[in-house]
């Protein structure tokens, strides 16, 4: 099951594997059901009339979207390289509390075939690939999408302290194009594909599967979750295993396009 968010002529809908559910449906509301609710709450509010109009992000306007880091080996390599001070992400990889941060307010959010931006104050920029929990109000995982952490390595690297600067701007989160509603255990090993084309040519491909991650997702949401309160959900990225070398840096006009199983996030980058 798929949950999508259309613009309509005069309107934004929700459906459900491509037919318009009721417009009573409520998603921060539904944030708020547990994962044994879910399937049949949506099939009462299947109208029969199929989705159409322009992709929008998942998410409503209000809601947070959070991040993980360095939950793959791939990701302590790449941020120790990138930093001056030494340890300081390996002790983040091998210790029992997770790196948790905040991303982004649901308005800042990106769909799919929407533009992702790069600071103009940075000269090292990508995108980093992760699979996007949906938890909802109780700290339980509902299912995930395809998310875009889009990060300034050379700003993270400076300083970690930066870290909100280089993670958090216009543009710098995607989230789509829908929410794949499961259980955490069909999550464990799923293929994370990263293809960048330029000037119409693929310039990077990358590939990692989501059997990689250190951490459970059971335990990321734990840690979100344990002294915060989402009372409509939260979104949740659970980190990346897919980082360029320190030669590429995307730039204007670059297509960024990431699979997750049978989810295809697609974002241009533009000033």
């Amino acid at each position: 099951m798929v949950l999508t968010k259309h613009r309509l002529a005069d309107s934004q809908r929700w459906a459900l594997d491509g037919f318009l559910l009721s417009p009573v449906f409520d998603f921060k509301q539904f944030c708020r059901m547990h994962p044994h609710e879910v399937s049949g709450y949506l099939t009462s509010l299947l109208t029969g009339d199929e989705a159409a109009g322009t992709p929008l992000p998942p998410v409503e306007y209000d809601q947070e979207v959070w991040a993980s880091g360095v939950t793959y080996l791939r990701s302590r390599d790449a941020r120790e390289a990138e930093t001056d001070i030494k340890n300081i992400y390996d002790r983040v990889y091998a210790a029992k509390r997770p790196e948790l941060f905040f991303k982004a307010i649901g308005w800042r959010v990106k769909g799919t075939h929407s533009p992702i931006r790069i600071r103009k104050d940075s000269h090292w920029n990508v995108p980093e690939p992760e699979l996007t929990l949906l938890v909802n109000s109780f700290g339980e995982i509902l299912g995930y999408c395809v998310g875009n952490d889009v990060s300034s390595r050379n700003i993270e690297g400076e300083n970690p302290l930066y870290l909100p600067q280089a993670k958090i701007y216009d543009g710098s989160c995607a989230l789509g194009p829908g929410i794949c509603l499961t259980e955490p255990k069909q999550m464990q090993s799923l293929t994370i594909a990263l293809v960048i084309e330029r000037d119409g040519e693929v310039i990077y491909k990358g590939e990692t599967s989501t059997s990689q991650i250190k951490r459970t997702f059971e335990e990321l949401a734990s840690y979100l979750t344990m002294e915060m309160t989402f009372p409509f959900g939260v979104f949740l990225l659970t980190g990346t295993g897919i980082i360029p070398d320190e030669a590429f840096s995307l730039r204007v006009g670059d297509k960024v396009v990431i699979t997750i199983d049978m989810l295809v996030l697609e974002n241009r980058v533009e000033s």
